[in-house]
Formats: structure tokens, sequence, C-alpha cells
């Protein structure tokens, strides 16, 4: 009976030994929370002196705290996801090249993070606005999204997403392409005063 026992007691020792093999624990992915997205809803904005266009209901607009002294800077701020679209206005006075200019270097300067950069005419006889969307690709991208309006000669509308985090546009991208919905709409629907 007592080797029995001991015969026993080492078959689950030889067992439990067997069972638990070479595998190591392995941690598990990281993961992110899950984003609910507002229903698109848009609202007018008339009250800057050049320009004019309709926003998402879930954004507000602020001035530039930045650049008091531009009266028509604004920011589009979007509370709920921490990115703003920062707004520049500036006169066109036979310098459109140089408003131009510095869009492109702007541009520039994420090309190190970047991995790809698209870009998107804008042509709008109707409403008279023209200009070029850039959509900027790679996990460390500050802005993924900058465009320019003109009307070729009065007014010049400069525009950057920014988000109040650390970038890792991976995870953002749903955000990301949301707020690209609502940049679009912005755009289709400027109107110059």
């Amino acid at each position: 009976m007592k080797r029995l026992k001991i015969s026993l007691a080492l078959v689950l020792l030889l067992l439990a030994m067997v069972s638990c093999g070479d595998r190591h624990p392995q941690p598990k992915p990281r993961g992110y929370f899950r984003i609910d997205l507002p229903e698109k809803q848009y609202v007018k904005l008339d009250t800057m002196r050049h320009y004019a266009f309709e926003y998402p209901v879930y954004a507000t607009i602020t001035p530039d705290y930045l650049s008091p002294q531009e009266r028509d800077w604004a920011n589009v701020e979007f509370p709920t996801f921490k990115g703003t679209v920062h707004l520049s206005y500036k006169t066109v006075n036979h310098n459109l090249h140089e408003y131009l200019e510095d869009a492109y270097l702007m541009i520039t300067k994420h090309i190190t993070k970047a991995t790809g950069i698209r870009d998107s005419v804008i042509i709008n006889h109707d409403r008279n606005v023209y200009g070029l969307v850039y959509f900027l690709e790679g996990e460390g991208v500050a802005s993924p999204l900058q465009f320019y309006l003109t009307d070729s000669t009065s007014h010049f509308l400069r525009g950057s997403l920014y988000f109040n985090i650390y970038p890792n546009n991976d995870s953002l991208q749903p955000v990301i392409g949301f707020i690209t919905d609502d940049v679009r709409h912005l755009i289709n629907t400027m109107e110059w005063k």
C-alpha cells in the first residue's frame, strides 16, 4: 500500500511537470479605449469679419490665445477628443505667394515623422474657394491634417489639426477620420465676406 501511494505521488508529480511544458507567460497586446463618436450636426459661424463656415455642435470656437492681436484667428476645439483645428486668417495684398510658401513650410516640418503625405485639391467656383488639404500619415506626426483656402485675391485661411496628447495616430485614427469629415464640411461651407 505504501509503494502504491509513493508510485501514485510520483506519477502525479511527473504529470504536473509535463503539463507545465516550456511555456512562458505572454503579455496581452495593448488595447485602446472604445471611442464613442457623436452624431454629426452643424451650426454656422458667422461672427468672423472675413469668412463664415459651418462647424460641428460638439466643437467650440475660441479665439487664438497665442495670438490675441490677430482678431481673425480662431480655434475649433473638440474637447471630447482633446483636438483643435487652429485657423489663421490673412488678408491677401499681392502677397499670396508668401502665404503659400509659409503653408508649404509648415507641412515640410512634419516630413521627418511622416511616412506619407497625400494632398487633395479644393476647387469651388461657386463659392470662390480654392486650396489644398494635406493628409500627413505616420504614427508620430503631430498634425495629421492641414489645409489652406483662398480666393486668390483677398483672403487666405490656413488650418491645422493638433491633439493635446502624445501623437499615436494608430490609436487616434478613428478620431482623425471623424474630425477630417468635419474639416471637409467646414471647407465645403466656407464663404468669404
